[in-house]
C-alpha cells in the first residue's frame, strides 16, 4: 500500500477525518482532548490515533503520562500534491470538452 493510499484510507473514516479537521484547526491537543470532544470511547479513540500515525498524517509527542497529537504537514503537502496533479488533469478535460461542444453548439449530431 502507498503511503497516499494509506492517507486516503485512513481520512476514509469520518471520526478519524473529524479528528484531523480539528487538530488542523486547534493545533496540537492531548488524547484526552479528542476524546472529551468525542462521542466514541476513549480506547476507540486510540485506535483512530494510532491508524492515524500510521498512516504518517499525525506525530504523537509524549509528555509524562499525557500524549499529544499534531498534524503531520508532510501529509498534508502530500495530498495538496496529488489534489494540484488531478485538478490539472480535469481542467484538460474540460477544456477538451469545450471545444468538442463548440464544434456542435446545438447539441445536434451532423454527419
Amino acid at each position: 500500500m502507498t503511503d497516499l493510499t494509506r492517507t486516503f484510507a485512513a481520512l476514509s473514516d469520518t471520526t478519524r477525518l473529524s479528528m484531523v479537521e480539528k487538530l488542523m484547526a486547534q493545533g496540537e491537543l492531548s488524547a484526552g482532548d479528542l476524546v472529551a470532544d468525542s462521542s466514541v470511547s476513549a480506547p476507540a479513540v486510540s485506535r483512530h490515533l494510532r491508524v492515524l500515525r500510521e498512516a504518517g498524517l499525525v506525530r504523537q509527542r509524549v509528555s509524562g503520562t499525557h500524549r499529544y497529537y499534531a498534524v503531520r504537514p508532510q501529509a498534508m503537502q502530500a495530498i495538496v500534491r496529488w489534489t494540484i496533479d488531478h485538478r490539472r488533469f480535469w481542467q484538460g478535460s474540460l477544456a477538451r470538452l469545450d471545444s468538442l461542444l463548440a464544434l456542435d453548439p446545438e447539441g445536434e449530431d451532423t454527419p
